[in-house]
Formats: C-alpha cells, sequence, structure tokens
C-alpha cells in the first residue's frame, strides 16, 4: 500500500501529464516540449509527459535554443546593416 506522500506525488504527476496534454494536444513533440520547459519541467519530467526519453527532449530543446540565438543574431544583423544604410543615406544627402 501507498504511503499518503507517496499517493500525492503519484496524483500529482497524473494532474502534470493530464494538463500537458490538454495544453499541447493540437502542438507537435517538438512544441510541447518547448512548452513544458518553458513551464519550468527538467527533461526527465517531460519526458515522462511526453513518453520519450530525457535525451530526445534535451535534443529537442537544444534544437530550439540553437534556433533562437540564430534567429537573434539574424536581427541583429538585419538592423547593423539598417544602420550602415541609413549612415550612407545621410552622407549622400549631405553632400
Amino acid at each position: 500500500m501507498l504511503s499518503n506522500e507517496d499517493r500525492v506525488v503519484e496524483l500529482l504527476e497524473q494532474i502534470l501529464r493530464v494538463v500537458a496534454l490538454q495544453v499541447g494536444a493540437d502542438k507537435s513533440m517538438t512544441e510541447r516540449a518547448r512548452l513544458l520547459k518553458t513551464a519550468g519541467l527538467d527533461n526527465q519530467t517531460i519526458a515522462r509527459v511526453l513518453n520519450t526519453s530525457s535525451a530526445v527532449v534535451r535534443t529537442l530543446t537544444s534544437n530550439l535554443s540553437r534556433n533562437a540565438r540564430l534567429l537573434r543574431e539574424t536581427k541583429r544583423d538585419r538592423n547593423r546593416k539598417l544602420l550602415r544604410l541609413r549612415k550612407a543615406l545621410r552622407k549622400a544627402r549631405a553632400s
């Protein structure tokens, strides 16, 4: 027979799985992993919720952070180009 503490933990895990399924019912596994990671869950918990391994979760979430970094770098490069163009335009107008 389970102790009260074990029973509470078991029920909380069930609640977590149900909520996770509701949040990401129409989303891909990658998106669900990202949502759960954003909610502060660790890879092992996310893996249990998504019925996969923590290695898969780690791969999915690392790709997301790498993609986010690439998007930030692209935006930064675009902003630098815009600044250079504005500076060149001001210089051309001043001439």
